[in-house]
């Protein structure tokens, strides 16, 4: 016991240098401080640069000047469409990007001179089914704590205006398309950040109830019937900030020629089915993720708006391929529901992506390397939003140098609406494509009655256009 006495202050002492030792490591001493200081020459170059970027916006410091009088708007390959669209202060690209793959088709159907779809209308029950979603994503839930990383995201997103084509083609397919003059945009339809914020709150709330009834020991049916009370109140939100959605509506549109139709009565299901008649569950969606292995099925948990809906689902693919299938879809005068990393290496007042345009590298004097899978996996880059590929340049030996998108940020912003892209920036900031599967070889569409590797909702790849 006495020798134990003594040993125990030497063993304290080991420990607390131990924990001292591991708390320094890492530590900037003077030394290394003054090391990396004096890595920094005052040279006459260096003060120019710090001149140029401390006065100057970074990214008109580093547009590349060799890489100017490159670039042209020029497709020799384009869907028939007309009109840009505007989904001003919202998250709402992927309806605006889903419509707008349709809108050439109904335009060439009815040989109409200009068409809209409502967004609102779609939008609406869009945020209906996401709150309905989330509520019983509460439920079902309700036995894990509040620190289980599910709950937690569940909680951090409990509802948004963004979304992708899945959550587009199934809000569709259960509550139709109107045009805009039956249900038009809103103050709030186009600035949703309030709206969103609270409705956020609410079903938080609703959540944090439905967990306390749930765990003691409320029956399903008096948790179902709760639920229906509350996405009452969210109805009423939804109402007073949308406007009530049409069940039935007139429509009477003006052909190219300058002759009126007769006045049409529809409904929404009906006049999807009658005047679009297109079955979106013909649709692909293919992603170019070179961080995960190609030619699989990936399914992404939750990523739904629809409580009875699938998640959504994708087939990983090398970017040549998605091209060659892109190319088909063109020359056949059917857009494409496109999104990518918009915000990289864009000239927004030219219109043009270009990954030569800004030239980081150089203004500071560093590497930025990372390749695509990489800035996947570091949440360097990521789908960000959505829009319409409906143009290629293609070359004479079938290859493409350029692409053309149709954006939703006005006919005043980019190249009247439009972006055009170069071929190695859709390489590079390319995310999602979704493709008729009339244009895909029959041994990737195979792939689509493979199991589906599930991934999680807060997957790097995974966060919603906007």
């Amino acid at each position: 016991m006495k020798q134990l006495k003594y040993l125990l202050p030497i063993v304290l002492a080991f420990t607390i240098s131990m924990v001292s030792a591991q708390n320094n490591k890492g530590k900037l001493d003077k030394k290394t401080i003054n090391e990396i200081r004096n890595s920094f020459k005052n040279t006459p170059q260096n003060t120019a640069a710090i001149n140029a970027v401390t006065h100057n916006s970074i990214k008109t410091l580093a547009k590349s000047r060799a890489n100017e009088g490159k670039q042209n708007h020029f497709i020799n390959t384009k869907v028939t469409t007309h009109g840009i669209s505007n989904q001003h202060s919202s998250g709402r690209c992927w309806l605006y990007t889903g419509l707008n793959t349709l809108k050439p088709m109904v335009l060439e159907k009815f040989d109409i001179k200009g068409f809209e779809f409502s967004q609102t209308y779609n939008f609406f029950w869009d945020q209906f089914e996401k709150s309905n979603l989330f509520l019983e994503i509460a439920i079902a839930t309700a036995d894990k704590p509040l620190t289980d990383r599910k709950v937690q995201w569940m909680m951090k997103n409990p509802i948004g205006d963004g979304g992708q084509w899945t959550t587009f083609a199934d809000i569709v397919k259960k509550y139709g398309v109107v045009p805009a003059s039956a249900m038009p945009d809103t103050y709030q339809s186009k600035n949703t950040r309030m709206m969103s914020r609270l409705l956020a709150r609410k079903l938080r709330e609703d959540a944090m109830e439905l967990r306390d009834l749930a765990n003691n020991g409320a029956k399903h049916k008096n948790l179902a019937s709760t639920k229906i009370e509350m996405l009452k109140d969210i109805y009423r939100m939804l109402v007073l900030s949308l406007g009530e959605p049409p069940q039935q509506f007139t429509w009477q549109y003006e052909t190219k020629d300058g002759s009126a139709s007769k006045v049409y009565t529809y409904t929404p299901e009906k006049f999807y089915q009658e005047v679009v008649g297109i079955n979106v569950d013909d649709y692909v969606m293919f992603m170019n993720d070179p961080s995960r292995d190609y030619y699989k099925l990936y399914e992404v948990e939750y990523d739904r708006n629809l409580a009875e809906g699938a998640n959504w689902k994708y087939i990983n693919l090398p970017i040549d391929v998605i091209k060659k299938f892109a190319v088909k879809s063109i020359q056949n005068n059917e857009a494409m529901y496109f999104s990518c990393d918009v915000g990289k290496q864009l000239d927004s007042k030219a219109g043009y992506l270009d990954v030569n345009l800004y030239d980081y590298n150089d203004l500071f004097g560093v590497e930025f390397g990372m390749n695509k899978a990489k800035r996947i996996q570091t949440f360097d880059s990521g789908s960000s939003h959505g829009m319409a590929l409906i143009g290629a340049n293609v070359l004479d030996d079938g290859t493409t140098d350029k692409w053309l998108l149709e954006n939703s940020w006005g006919a005043d912003k980019g190249d009247h609406g439009y972006l055009t892209m170069t071929d190695a920036w859709f390489d590079n900031y390319m995310f999602r494509l979704v493709i008729n599967k009339k244009y895909i070889d029959a041994d990737v569409l195979k792939i689509l009655n493979s199991k589906a590797t599930l991934l999680p909702p807060w997957d790097p790849m995974f966060a919603p256009e906007e």
